[in-house]
């Protein structure tokens, strides 16, 4: 068991709930950063802020910071990308990020994104760009220690907890049955897995079941 202090942003979305709890679970210091606190009913401390309201102050305590969060409007997550790169640049806090599979790579030579091939879904396009932008952001940025976890293809909201998963870089990978999957359970318990072991700094990682 490794003492951190920890915050999650976004701790109410379906991924923040599991995020928070298997930090907890891992014995860790956590905290809750959400725009309306009364949504945390057990106890967990928090910060009651909008993401854009957030100063280094606020965030230069904790050992790592965890980003999950999600926007009715696709622009802001590069804008709150923006604005955490911001906020963090120069401290020893780490980011990490729940990031998308639109923008894996379906090719060896990284020329194409799942989110350019034919078969993705023209509705949510829109959305995959725009984490896209906020992706490259992190990797422009100077002076930030943060790492982002791309979800498989299939990122499956009800699946089980079966604790198995693999990680690969920043192309999309499958299984032996051929599937690009992951369960929101098992995603939870790969971030904080590299939280604990920091094992990729400063990259874009994916994984799956």
């Amino acid at each position: 068991m490794i003492y951190m202090k920890v915050a999650v942003l976004g701790a109410t979305g379906k991924e923040g709930q599991l995020l928070l709890a298997e930090a907890k679970r891992r014995g860790m210091d956590v905290t809750a950063i959400v725009r309306n606190a009364s949504k945390i009913t057990d106890g967990t401390p928090t910060i009651e802020k909008d993401v854009y309201q957030l100063t280094t102050e606020d965030i230069q305590a904790f050992d790592v910071l965890i980003s999950a969060l999600g926007f009715p409007d696709v622009q802001d997550f590069p804008k709150s990308t923006q604005h955490l790169i911001e906020i963090l640049t120069n401290q020893k806090t780490r980011l990490f990020v729940v990031g998308g599979a639109g923008t894996l790579y379906v090719d060896p030579e990284h020329t194409t994104q799942l989110k350019d091939t034919p078969s993705f879904p023209a509705e949510i396009q829109p959305l995959a760009s725009a984490m896209g932008e906020a992706l490259n952001l992190l990797k422009e940025a100077q002076n930030i220690h943060w790492t982002y976890i791309s979800p498989a293809a299939m990122f499956d909201a009800e699946g089980p907890a079966t604790g198995h998963y693999e990680v690969a870089g920043e192309e999309l990978t499958t299984n032996s049955q051929g599937d690009s999957y992951i369960s929101y359970a098992d995603y939870a318990v790969a971030m904080l897995d590299e939280v604990e072991s920091n094992a990729h700094p400063n990259q874009r990682i994916s994984v799956y079941q």
